[in-house]
């Protein structure tokens, strides 16, 4: 195994710890000595808690010592973004207006984290109140991608993302209302999965109203990490129940074994609007080692992604406008007010009858899906069928509404809340190229099984230094 601890997976440092051949104590110390390393450089970081981080670390050695029971994650670091609850530390959402909102309580995955033993060391930058798909704030600024600095790292986890890519964190917990979870990896080269809406509880403390419904519908909590196996045991770690979150769903995470060979329905330009060579190269690559591991391929288009894409982006902007835009403008910088406004501009208001039609309209989609999946157990195609655009070129209406249509694989999920995986399957023209993973409802088992057959036959290539 490589000497350099902070290169290991969160499975083979809670494996090392049980077998104390190294104790919690320099497995955190590692991530906060990498973290001391490279940050400067990327600016994925934004709050180190290396006390707190050290002193469970001492108690959780004292557990190892005694002989105590040890839970699966037991004294593996992991950090969180800055719009989930954890205490010790504040919940800023990127604003400076919150830049000393502490939280009462741990969000309820975060405490399912911790129970399973593992140890927040570090919070994680994105953008203002999680809104762009570029990582940048008023309070701590931009995040870079180690792989490019010119380009997006993506957003709104991209803290996360890039975190686990220079290897200063085995996992990450971030959020995914729109590709929060998916973008980013896809852009620092490292896996992550969106959950099953209801699959991982939910609560904010500090909210002073519910979530938007659209969030309620489309967003979803999720691990990060640099290895299908580590997304296992942490979304394993994360989905127990909590009274707080009322849509939580007792779904078993292992389902029904799928009779074999295991149909996988491949799509490389998702509704034929268009897609880069590199990706297509990628979800070729995928389709090849499913194969190779024993799946049946059919290339196969997909059903009804524009129109989704579509609907999602008319019901998420007639809400941010309604509800929540006069509340935030005032306190965010003038590029988030920048882009919020071109969003708008590209999707205008739905007056209550077309946002009440939309909402039941979803249904009809969500049908064809259920349909589709029942003959396709497993979907493989792009996260986005174009390569991280240029920093800055999300605030161009041309380049956005170019990534927004390229991400309608992603924002499809969001709709229909589906679980879906991203696995990276190599480096193509200097950056990462990933795919998404997709199955029907409550089924991540069988999207990680494929993300693994795929990963198993791609060689590692994080974590990196930044260039």
């Amino acid at each position: 195994m490589d000497t350099k601890i902070w290169r290991w997976s969160a499975i083979d440092l809670a494996k090392a710890i049980r077998e104390k051949q190294i104790s919690c104590r320099q497995a955190v110390q590692a991530h906060l000595d990498r973290i001391e390393s490279v940050n400067e450089r990327v600016n994925a970081i934004t709050a180190v808690l290396a006390e707190d981080a050290l002193d469970m670390a001492a108690k959780a050695d004292k557990a190892v010592a005694v002989g105590d029971k040890l839970g699966p994650l037991h004294g593996v670091p992991f950090t969180v973004k800055e719009n989930i609850d954890l205490t010790g530390s504040a919940t800023t959402e990127g604003v400076p207006a919150f830049a000393e909102a502490l939280p009462p309580v741990d969000a309820p995955h975060i405490a399912n984290m911790k129970k399973a033993g593992a140890i927040p060391i570090a919070r994680t930058n994105l953008p203002e109140f999680g809104l762009r798909w570029h990582t940048d704030n008023a309070l701590h600024g931009a995040t870079r991608n180690p792989w490019d600095a010119s380009r997006t790292p993506g957003g709104s986890s991209a803290g996360e993302a890039v975190a686990l890519a220079t290897g200063m964190t085995p996992l990450g917990m971030g959020n995914d209302y729109g590709g929060s979870l998916r973008w980013p990896s896809q852009c620092a080269g490292t896996t992550a999965i969106r959950p099953t809406m209801g699959r991982v509880p939910f609560a904010s403390s500090l909210a002073p109203t519910e979530p938007m419904f659209t969030v309620q519908l489309f967003g979803v909590q999720g691990p990060m990490a640099r290895h299908i196996k580590d997304l296992r045991v942490a979304l394993a770690a994360m989905s127990e129940g909590d009274s707080r979150d009322p849509w939580w769903v007792p779904a078993p995470l292992p389902g029904p074994p799928v009779p074999g060979p295991v149909k996988v329905a491949v799509t490389k330009n998702p509704g034929g609007l268009g897609v880069d060579p590199s990706v297509a190269a990628g979800v070729g690559k995928a389709a090849q080692a499913l194969a190779d591991a024993g799946y049946e391929i059919q290339e196969v288009d997909v059903p009804l992604v524009a129109e989704a894409n579509q609907m999602w982006a008319r019901l998420a902007t007639t809400e941010i406008n309604t509800l929540i835009m006069a509340l935030i403008q005032p306190i965010i910088s003038q590029d988030a007010v920048s882009f919020l406004n071109l969003v708008t501009e590209m999707y205008p208001t739905l007056d209550i009858a077309g946002y009440a039609f939309a909402l039941a309209d979803r249904n009809r989609i969500a049908r064809e899906w259920s349909l589709f999946l029942e003959k396709y157990p497993i979907v493989v195609g792009p996260v986005t069928t174009s390569p991280p655009f240029a920093v800055g070129a999300d605030l161009s209406k041309d380049t956005l509404n170019e990534f927004v249509t390229s991400l309608r694989l992603v924002t499809t999920m969001n709709l229909l809340g589906l679980p879906s995986a991203v696995v990276p399957v190599g480096v193509i023209d200097g950056l990462p190229q990933a795919v998404q993973v997709i199955a029907t409802r409550y089924r991540e088992d069988i999207c990680l099984d494929a993300g693994e057959a795929i990963e198993q036959r791609v060689e590692p290539f994080t974590p990196i230094d930044p260039k």
